[in-house]
């Protein structure tokens, strides 16, 4: 029992049972049919990162019930979460369908693939919108330690995938805005001039 149970309780048996040490077949399938993916990493000083990661449903290998495949298609180079897996090898997955209020949850083990790796072999880039820099350059083979779907209630709270609200945000141009605070941003940490992701919406 953990601080926080032993102030406000400990979970009910069917939320116990919900967490299983491998991934169940409601799981695998609804893996098979995310297109995102947040991936959360720490070094072994607990310094956090989270990281975005998407593509065509799929687009994240579901191996066995104990493996999957993470692609690590080209992007900026930063690598914080290869960066933490070199001192914590542990991760966790959160994964999410559009439309959808379910999400599920996968926490392991990994180890880095390199792009000749024969576990590798047969996975393309499935991403929408490719561009000339699309390219897988290595993956992660995660070992499943726990996995469970998780309920809607986070977005029931935030209204997340709600149509109306989110025809208002569309509306409003949100791509544009956002790349023009980034680039001001950039602009007042006085940062070297990068190629901007988003240059070719102007």
């Amino acid at each position: 029992m953990n601080e926080a149970q032993k102030k406000f309780g400990e979970p009910i048996e069917i939320v116990r049972k919900k967490v299983f040490p491998e991934m169940n077949e409601m799981v695998q399938d609804f893996i098979r049919q995310a297109p995102f993916v947040v991936l959360a990493t720490a070094n072994d000083a607990g310094d956090c990162d989270a990281s975005p990661k998407g593509g065509r449903p799929g687009f994240v290998r579901v191996i066995d019930k104990d493996h999957l495949v993470v692609p690590d298609i080209a992007g900026n180079n930063l690598f914080q979460s290869y960066e933490n897996l070199e001192t914590n090898a542990k991760v966790g997955m959160l994964f999410l369908i559009p439309g959808c209020d379910w999400t599920v949850r996968v926490n392991g083990r990994v180890s880095v693939l390199d792009a000749k790796e024969g576990r590798l072999q047969g996975i393309a880039a499935n991403v929408f919108d490719p561009d000339d820099n699309t390219r897988i350059q290595q993956g992660l083979l995660v070992e499943v330690d726990e996995a469970l779907g998780h309920c809607p209630r986070a977005f029931t709270f935030s209204k997340l995938w709600d149509t109306e609200s989110i025809d208002a945000t569309s509306s409003l141009d949100p791509n544009r805005y956002w790349l023009g605070r980034w680039r001001d941003a950039m602009t007042e940490t006085d940062a070297p001039p990068l190629a901007l992701p988003g240059d070719h919406l102007e």
